[in-house]
């Protein structure tokens, strides 16, 4: 069930992607990398997440399709940057070229920049039949979730800590801001175009929280047991730049059962709705567990 409504949902989003990147001709590196950065592959979890959580209160999709496809993109800007040689030096990303491998280093700048502003005119030229105040918030949201204090910060901290020890409360900032941002951040935005009541606010949110903290563990796990072939880039990456991960601080079987214990924490969250209304996000959490990729 859940996998036939992600791959739904993935088609869907792709498609609204090609329809507003499309329109892109000039300059011909720059539209063709935007392309290429966002149109090679990915789970699109955070968009889908979004739609997920518009059919929750039975919303039209379109409502949040602007805001899903614009965070897409910063997401997207976001791996561009992380792959240049300057933070991670990865040439792989989703078992293709990097994009600055594909197009140059500093065309893959340009790139990534040109990815995170235009998220911004999707959001506030494409939004329709949401109220200004809800599309204002959106935006305030957005910028505040990829910036300083969220997936920026977070960053940041995490370039400060290679190759030194850190402490749990330091990478949980850099989980909480530098991945769980970016999972949170479509949910609230679901929310909020929904109307959701303020209970089911704090409960969706602590979901979303506790899905961002089970993704970021995951991944610490699979840069250790992943496989190229299924993750398409390569393991051992954070033990090359001297990461503090969780199986570094508390070990490869004890990171695996916080991961169980993360994802009952976010199944349990949503216990203020009917099981049968939110049994894909139930779902959601497993898969997010024991995914290989």
């Amino acid at each position: 069930m859940l996998k036939d409504y992600l791959k739904s949902k993935r088609e869907l989003v792709d498609s609204k992607i090609e329809f507003y990147l499309d329109r892109l001709e000039y300059p011909n590196v720059i539209a063709e990398g935007m392309r290429y950065s966002v149109l090679n592959g990915g789970k699109r979890l955070r968009p889908i997440l979004l739609l997920m959580v518009l059919d929750l209160y039975k919303k039209d999709l379109e409502l949040g399709i602007p805001s899903a496809v614009a965070i897409e993109l910063i997401h997207s800007y976001s791996l561009v940057h992380d792959d240049l040689p300057a933070l991670d030096n990865d040439d792989y990303r989703r078992g293709k070229l990097t994009t600055h491998k594909k197009f140059g280093e500093a065309e893959a700048i340009l790139i990534g920049d040109a990815l995170l502003t235009h998220s911004f005119s999707i959001v506030t030229d494409e939004t329709e039949r949401v109220a200004p105040e809800k599309v204002l918030k959106i935006i305030s949201m957005i910028s505040r979730y990829a910036g300083i204090n969220g997936m920026i910060g977070g960053q940041m901290v995490d370039i400060e800590s290679e190759k030194r020890k850190v402490s749990l409360e330091t990478l949980e900032y850099i989980h909480t801001n530098k991945t769980g941002k970016l999972l949170k951040l479509p949910v609230e935005i679901g929310a909020i175009i929904s109307d959701a009541t303020k209970d089911e606010y704090t409960a969706l949110e602590k979901y979303s929280e506790c899905i961002g903290l089970a993704f970021q563990i995951k991944d610490d796990i699979l840069d250790i047991e992943g496989d190229f072939e299924k993750i398409g880039k390569p393991v051992g990456s954070d033990l090359e730049l001297e990461k503090t991960t969780y199986p570094s601080i508390f070990g490869l079987q004890k990171s695996k059962e916080i991961l169980k214990e993360v994802v009952q924490t976010a199944k349990k969250s949503l216990e203020i709705f009917e099981k049968e209304r939110v049994q894909m996000f139930l779902e959601l959490a497993d898969y997010i567990a024991f995914r290989e990729s």
